[in-house]
């Protein structure tokens, strides 16, 4: 071919793209979030769906398609068309998910579009009023006195509490011991009775505990300070230097997208996410929003998958 031609070849590919993104989207949108109704995934979602149908002239259909921690909403996407009206709303479960799943109908990396991010929050290390530690780095010293002693609660096998806190135990070279239960609200009711010494939690579940002196905030697990607890450092500032690792949120698509579809949507959810109502709804989660490009996040969730996969074989954590 000719430099004129490519030259050409290059001025029609650009101008169908453009089309596209101008005639997209052409019908409604589904939005799958992986988790039942009310819960952060689902308030997250919505607020994002809402935005998305006022900003692109279609609506924006919420389906909550549940089961086996959010795979089966994300197999229905995965094998969706990739032509951006079926969209998944993904979490931290999504890259836990591959580390500790013996098997997924999936591959989270190559059959998904990363499309947008949509903010993170850090996790609360709390502990029982009846544990005798007042800080995170007393609660380390104690593990390191007393291995496989203190016990720690999750939501469930496989939860993000249970691999959190197996995280936190390996970056400070402790032991802990696992006490699963069938729910975070069970959880939370023996943290308070003081039949398990801590939990690690997302900050809705636990705020109003802390606050309310039912239980102690020990850290958080971000690299900053939240400005929810201003008062309580975070697990860098308490002896597990370098620590960072919080739950987060974003959008995905099925894999083999138009790039010109995926960043409207990148453009689109990035420019509502510097609205007041949007940052104030993600601060009552605890959250708080942060923009990357799709290839941003896409290189994030390979590096989450990474990260989670090196916690599933050192802790032995691998359910069906």
């Amino acid at each position: 071919m000719t430099r004129v031609g490519v030259l050409i070849l290059g001025a029609l590919v650009l101008a169908s793209s453009g089309a596209l993104a101008q005639t997209y989207p052409t019908r409604p949108i589904t939005l799958i979030i992986p988790f039942a109704a009310g819960g952060s995934n689902d308030i997250i979602g919505r607020a994002i769906g809402k935005k998305l149908t006022d900003v692109l002239g279609q609506p924006v259909l919420i389906d909550n398609r549940l089961g086996a921690g959010g795979v089966i909403g994300a197999a229905a996407v995965a094998a969706a068309r990739p032509d951006g009206h079926t969209l998944l709303l993904v979490s931290s479960t999504f890259t836990i998910n591959p580390a500790i799943k013996k098997s997924m109908p999936f591959d989270t990396l190559r059959d998904f579009t990363p499309v947008a991010f949509i903010a993170n929050s850090p996790l609360l290390v709390t502990a029982s009023n009846k544990l005798s530690v007042g800080t995170a780095s007393e609660l380390i010293e104690l593990a390191r006195r007393r291995p496989g002693e203190i016990t720690y609660a999750s939501s469930g096998p496989g939860s993000i509490n249970q691999i959190s806190a197996e995280l936190i135990a390996l970056s400070a070279g402790v032991k802990l011991m696992h006490i699963p239960y069938k729910g975070g609200s069970l959880a939370l009711n023996d943290l308070i009775g003081g039949h398990v010494d801590i939990y690690v939690s997302s900050l809705p579940q636990v705020l109003e505990i802390v606050r309310g002196g039912q239980a102690r905030g020990l850290a958080v697990t971000s690299r900053k300070r939240t400005p929810t607890l201003p008062d309580v450092p975070t697990l860098d500032q308490s002896g597990i230097p370098g620590f960072d690792s919080s739950s987060w949120w974003g959008i995905v698509g099925p894999a083999g997208m138009p790039a010109a579809i995926v960043n409207t949507l990148s453009t689109e959810i990035g420019r509502m996410l510097s609205s007041p109502e949007l940052r104030t709804l993600l601060e009552r989660e605890g959250a708080e929003a942060d923009i990357m490009t799709p290839q941003q996040f896409g290189a994030f969730m390979q590096s989450e998958t990474q990260r989670w996969s090196k916690v599933g074989r050192e802790a032995n954590i691998a359910i069906d």
